[in-house]
């Protein structure tokens, strides 16, 4: 019953669309506190969708991934030798893109210009970084269907690790991709904060040796379990202040005040969600808050429309605003795939 109703709602669709308009409501917001962006928009909750309506770096490089996901799945069994090679491309060719000039992160660059070589993809991860650019662009993986946990979490670490290789880049980017897979395959937005945290607990010590090869022996840790379980704690931290935050929710209060401003990774990650569980049945007022914040206003609405479009499907989104969004065409294409 919850598979049949998460293809009748469409969450792929919904998912990817909604991680692009919150990435364009972002998009002029990003850099500037709230007083700055109510001067320029007007009140939060009427922001309207800027004409025409460009995204960043965030939906290009969740594009590059998904197309990577279809690519190595064409192929057979999703692996991480399977997966690598095209996204590792991918990622590559976004970097060389004349369209990358959309102030995409330093880390991104730097690691995708390493990427671009014949070094192990691990020697071209930046071990210390754990920026929200790990996981603005992991929910693909999240919307794949018929995927096992293990290939799921898997390749939303590698995914990650490629550019941002700090542990807490890893994790983050595995409970994005956890909560994009929970939403749209039925579960409860009220229960979400909690399944996230047993999650994290059942696997604070696992890491993914198949999938990561030697990452970790780069970091300094001791152990390939110490090096994770440092991700899995802090991002621990992130939802034990997200869940605290919703115990006295504030909607007119600028939510990175509780959970932190998005620039790395688990901050995106409960910001993102607090911002979607502020307004779990109302998704454009979502969208709108996670755009009105001091923080990485982009990559915050781009997670918050994620995770709204995976839990109430294509229907969420106005048409005329879905329409306009850049690179409709491949989001709705890759959604149909998905949601097939």
């Amino acid at each position: 019953m919850i598979i049949a109703r998460a293809l009748t709602k469409q969450a792929a669709t919904g998912s990817l669309i909604g991680l692009a308009l919150g990435d364009a409501l972002g998009f002029p917001t990003e850099f500037n506190d709230v007083p700055s962006i109510l001067a320029k928009c007007g009140p939060w909750r009427e922001m309207a969708l800027p004409e025409p309506a460009f995204v960043t770096d965030d939906t290009q490089m969740t594009l590059a991934f998904a197309r990577g996901i279809r690519t190595a799945m064409d192929r057979g069994v999703l692996g991480p030798l399977r997966l690598e090679r095209p996204v590792r491309d991918e990622f590559v060719r976004w970097y060389h893109s004349p369209d990358n000039n959309r102030a995409p992160g330093a880390t991104c660059l730097t690691a995708c210009r390493l990427l671009d070589s014949d070094r192990p993809w691990q020697r071209a991860s930046r071990i210390d970084s754990k920026g929200c650019g790990a996981n603005m662009r992991v929910a693909p993986i999240g919307l794949v269907p018929g995927l096992s946990d293990e290939q799921r979490g898997g390749a939303a670490q590698l995914q990650a690790a490629l550019t941002h290789g700090h542990p807490t880049a890893l994790a983050a980017s595995d409970l994005t991709a956890r909560a994009v897979y929970l939403l749209a395959h039925g579960g409860e937005p009220q229960g979400l904060v909690g399944q996230l945290r047993s999650y994290a607990y059942e696997n604070r010590e696992h890491y993914y040796h198949r999938w990561l090869g030697d990452l970790w022996s780069l970091s300094g840790d001791p152990t390939p379990e110490t090096f994770i379980a440092r991700g899995w704690d802090e991002c621990l931290e992130a939802l034990e202040r997200l869940q605290e935050a919703l115990r006295t929710p504030s909607p007119e209060t600028d939510p990175c005040l509780a959970t932190g401003d998005g620039w790395i990774a688990e901050e995106a990650l409960a910001t993102g969600l607090l911002c979607f569980l502020l307004f779990p049945q109302d998704p454009l007022t979502a969208l709108r808050r996670a755009a009105c914040t001091r923080g990485d206003s982009d990559s915050l609405a781009c997670l918050t429309g994620a995770f709204a479009g995976a839990h109430l499907g294509a229907g969420a989104w106005p048409q005329e605003w879905a329409e306009r969004i850049e690179y409709h065409g491949e989001l709705m294409a890759l959604g149909a795939l998905w949601d097939s």
